[in-house]
């Protein structure tokens, strides 16, 4: 990990950070609060970030990659709640805020790079700057909005219907989803995925 003023490619990061839906429109003197706070993290594929009913909280800001927030069971069989890729974000915040642990992991899909700071700083950040903390408490609902929507959209769609959402909702994560992830996400067998993708819609 290293900070951004001493990253060899701290240039590309910082417009990396600037086409992120929270932090984009930022003023300069908002970004020089900021950005000291900010941690450059780089994780394979599979690697986790945060883990299910830990403490540790964070918030990342995606610069490359993908990643999914999923759910486990105690028998260890896995739901995911949803992908985020590059200009979004996840977060500990609701967590953090009803001061519970961990509800979900945060893994790696791909390789992936971000820009990360823990919870404590993060929120005492937000109470600096309450435009930046507007825009960010309306992403984290639209967020649990989009999960609430996946997980009813399980219940009441079949299995052409689940992927024709996900295609509508999400064009351009469609190729980049590993098969076997992007079948559990839909509750389909990657067999049935690969079916499904073949037919001429």
């Amino acid at each position: 990990m290293s900070s951004i003023d001493t990253h060899p490619q701290r240039n590309t990061l910082r417009l990396q950070l600037g086409q992120n839906l929270v932090l984009k429109d930022m003023p300069p003197r908002t970004w020089v609060d900021i950005e000291p706070l900010l941690e450059i993290a780089d994780f394979g594929k599979g690697d986790l970030l945060v883990n299910q009913g830990h403490s540790a909280m964070e918030q990342f800001f995606i610069l490359d990659g993908i990643l999914k927030r999923v759910v486990s069971d105690p028998k260890g069989k896995e739901m995911i709640l949803r992908f985020a890729a590059e200009t979004d974000m996840d977060t500990s915040y609701a967590a953090w805020r009803l001061h519970t642990p961990m509800p979900y992991s945060i893994v790696a899909v791909t390789k992936a790079r971000v820009a990360k700071l823990s919870m404590q700083q993060w929120v005492g950040f937000l109470e600096r700057h309450t435009d930046v903390k507007a825009r960010f408490e309306y992403e984290v609902m639209s967020l649990m909005s989009e999960v609430m929507a996946h997980t009813i959209t399980l219940h009441l769609l079949d299995a052409p219907g689940r992927l024709s959402r996900f295609k509508r909702k999400h064009p351009e994560l469609l190729a980049r989803i590993p098969k076997k992830e992007l079948a559990s996400y839909l509750n389909l067998t990657p067999e049935t995925l690969s079916r499904l993708k073949q037919k001429k819609t």
